[in-house]
């Protein structure tokens, strides 16, 4: 990445939102914002299908970003998708298009991931991040809870409760009555019933709310003479009152409520009041940090190579006992032979390369749990686990290219047939037939090429010789191939260089 300016795109339930920022001296100052109320979550249907009307709200800001970010380099830009794409049925349609409209790849981050990043955010926008402080984000489909400490989160939850779905469930046309706020409240506090008490184990000497529902409560109380300088459990309680007496969102004459809040302004209430409750909050301070300045500063991380999801996977390895030189040794031979393929991944910063090794480096951890089929189990950990820095759809990467690296290729046959996860998945299943014998013999004399129709390998002739078992077992995988449709072929050659030596 060259440049200076970075950006960061948050597709949330009720708002959409660009940041750009500059980074000057490992800081990142705000250069532009455009936020778009498109309430995707409002057209979630039923039946978990986003309606054409929400997409096209949707479609019609994302080419307003787009326009906006048109020459930026593509490593400068992150764009993550929040609850509302987590579970809609039709997101992988509608990502289709919306990447399109926007020009960059959109993550589908998990929740706790979505609290990882919004305490990025958060906590770099405290006077004093040092404090063990509780941040709450209640947004437009999900609300998430963290407790961190200098920077570092030691607690994260994410809820699938958020103002836009509340608001449309328990307030329908705006109606406010004591009735459905009850509801609302219980509702939401039978959901903080799950996390409540091991938070308050853990305990925080500050609490924050972050983005807009926080915000637009703290600035009802403030400019309504109804708190001061936070949002208060008493604060709360006199705009109860103020809210069941006017009896409808028509009739609410307060100041500081935006035009695109108050739609969803009653649901957040709700939740908000829940939180304070079960929490046993008195008061809570508002901060400007939220998911977009995280994945700001996140992607600041990786800009200076300070990558999380490299420390995410040396935390996978030690968690799952991994054999580590062993996955080492295999990294190390799928690297190289990728470099045959592609030269471009002889940059270890190649991101395709670097999806190579991290599959490599994990394909074992599923032997924590059996090695009958291990790598279904490492598939499924690597699907399902929360990986910090990873979003679900790199995770959804990683799971085929280790369910894929021994077994039955047919597993993964859908994958494109142009992708370049297939010279990947090559790749990384030729590297563990060669260092199966785990005897340290280090990169093998053995050469990859690409041929009409498929790839061959040329291993040295004397080096095979001596290893049966080997030799037995890319037979195996050149049969494997063939049951897809692609052809790999063996053949032996005298004195073949090893992977990476000088002259190959």
């Amino acid at each position: 990445m060259t440049t200076e300016l970075i950006a960061a795109v948050d597709l949330g339930s009720n708002s959409f939102r660009l940041q750009i920022g500059r980074i000057v001296n490992d800081q990142i100052y705000p250069l532009d914002g455009i936020k778009q109320p498109v309430r995707l979550a409002a057209g979630l249907s039923s039946d978990k299908r986003i309606d054409d009307a929400a997409q096209e709200r949707a479609l019609i800001a994302l080419q307003c970003f787009g326009e906006r970010l048109s020459g930026f380099d593509p490593d400068a830009v992150r764009a993550v998708a929040t609850n509302t794409l987590r579970v809609a049925k039709n997101a992988p349609h509608f990502l289709v298009r919306a990447e399109h409209a926007l020009g960059f790849p959109i993550e589908v981050i998990a929740g706790r991931e979505e609290a990882r990043l919004i305490y990025v955010g958060v906590a770099h926008n405290l006077p004093d991040p040092h404090k063990q402080q509780l941040i709450v984000d209640i947004g437009g489909g999900s609300t998430e809870f963290i407790i961190g400490k200098s920077f570092k989160p030691l607690m994260l939850e994410s809820l699938y409760m958020g103002c836009v779905a509340f608001s449309l469930r328990y307030f329908p046309g705006g109606r406010i009555d004591k009735r459905g706020l009850k509801e609302a409240e219980i509702a939401a506090r039978r959901e903080l019933q799950l996390i409540a008490h091991p938070y308050r184990a853990l305990g925080w000497e500050e609490a924050v709310g972050s983005s807009g529902t926080a915000k637009g409560l703290f600035e009802i109380l403030q400019q309504n003479g109804l708190a001061g300088d936070a949002i208060t459990r008493e604060g709360l309680d006199n705009l109860r009152g103020v809210l069941l007496k006017a009896g409808s969102l028509d009739k609410l004459e307060l100041s500081g409520i935006k035009p695109d809040r108050r739609p969803v302004l009653l649901g957040g209430f709700a939740i908000m009041s829940a939180v304070f409750r079960e929490f046993e909050l008195e008061r809570m301070l508002f901060s400007e940090g939220a998911l977009r300045l995280g994945v700001l500063y996140d992607l600041l991380g990786r800009y200076h190579h300070h990558d999380l999801r490299d420390a995410t996977v040396l935390a996978f390895l030690e968690r799952y006992q991994v054999d580590a030189a062993h996955a080492a040794e295999v990294t190390s031979t799928a690297r190289m032979l990728l470099a045959e393929l592609l030269p471009r991944v002889r940059d270890p910063l190649d991101p395709d390369g670097r999806f190579l090794d991290w599959a490599a480096q994990l394909h074992e951890i599923g032997i924590s749990i059996a090695h009958s089929s291990y790598h279904k189990h490492s598939s499924y950990i690597l699907a399902n686990a929360d990986m910090p820095g990873f979003s679900r759809m790199d995770q959804g990467r990683l799971s085929r290219l280790v369910l894929a690296h021994r077994g039955k290729l047919a597993r993964v046959a859908a994958i494109d047939p142009g992708s370049v996860d297939w010279s990947m998945i090559l790749c990384l299943r030729l590297a563990v037939v060669l260092h199966r014998a785990r005897d340290g013999r280090g990169l093998p004399p053995v050469r990859l090429r690409a041929v009409d129709g498929g790839h061959e390998l040329v291993c040295d002739d004397q080096w095979l010789a001596g290893l049966p078992l080997t030799e037995a077992s890319l037979q195996e995988e050149q049969a494997q191939w063939t049951t897809i449709g692609r052809k790999l072929k063996l053949r032996t050659e005298p004195a073949v260089l090893p992977l990476g030596s000088a002259g190959g």
